[in-house]
């Protein structure tokens, strides 16, 4: 670990970064550009004081997560994401790992809807990362490993996870998430990753297996969507979809019609989930 060239780099892009970049006001008593290191460290879900810390060169050695936090919140390219990792004293991500971690385009949309459910999601249906108000409405993804962290292995491995979709819709969803693991498992850049997921769910769920021989292909999830929230209830969400040509990466935002209930309780929802992340 480079901790002297770690520190420089960590500090060039951060007042490289406005705050423009992330959606942030810059406010009549900001003295100089870049953003200021609470505002990167809340950013990259870490506290100001480990981020000091390496700036300061004495902080201890970042894991691999806490880099790709620091990658995504800098909005570093995947180069600059390789050369983050060599100077923390790991092996820089292979290329054809490029799938998890979020381009700084796609990026730079999610800062400019902290108050909207979003999400982003690589081309094998995982998810890289969740505005807020999408934790506080789907859950936070960021806790899974392995097979778990892709979603059509966790509808099947772990059915409770269905929970956010009304009982009556959840089949329409099931075979969707299906049709689009059979479209990354016929993808050459994704069939290995895919494999490992349909081997996996074909030894475990009879369900799955069944759905699978339909050979379903080029199914889409309905636009407008129901969620089943439990502390707020029934939710119709349209659901708008942006898909990254370079990356393969899908933006998709969850938006409520204007003064409608759903509107009510999505504005609800936002203040209980910032109770809840509190």
């Amino acid at each position: 670990m480079d901790r002297i060239q770690l520190a420089d780099f960590l500090r060039s892009r951060r007042e490289a970064l406005q705050p423009e970049d992330v959606g942030l006001p810059r406010g009549p008593r900001r003295r100089t550009g870049g953003l200021r290191r609470e505002e990167i460290a809340q950013l990259c879900g870490m506290s100001t004081d480990y981020w000091s810390r390496l700036e300061q060169q004495r902080g201890p050695q970042p894991s691999e997560q806490m880099l790709g936090a620091i990658a995504r919140g800098l909005h570093l390219s995947v180069d600059e994401r390789a050369h983050l990792f060599r100077l923390a004293g790991h092996a820089a991500p292979e290329a054809a790992r490029a799938w998890d971690h979020v381009s700084p385009g796609v990026q730079r949309i999610l800062d400019r809807l902290g108050d909207t459910p979003a999400m982003v999601l690589n081309d094998l249906g995982e998810t890289l990362v969740q505005t807020p108000l999408a934790r506080a409405l789907l859950g936070d993804h960021s806790g899974y490993t392995g097979l778990s962290k892709v979603n059509v292995y966790r509808w099947y491995a772990d059915p409770a996870t269905r929970d956010v979709y009304p009982r009556d819709d959840q089949p329409e969803h099931g075979a969707v998430f299906t049709a689009e693991l059979r479209s990354a498992y016929s993808t050459p850049a994704t069939r290995a990753r895919a494999t490992a997921v349909v081997d996996a769910l074909l030894a475990s769920s009879p369900e799955f297996a069944e759905v699978w021989a339909r050979h379903d292909v080029r199914l889409k999830h309905p636009r407008h969507k129901r969620f089943a929230h439990p502390e707020v209830g029934e939710l119709e969400l349209d659901c708008q979809t942006l898909v990254d040509p370079e990356s393969g990466q899908t933006l998709l935002v969850f938006t409520a019609t204007p003064g409608s209930p759903s509107a009510e309780k999505l504005a609800l929802l936002a203040v209980i989930g910032a109770r809840s992340f509190a």
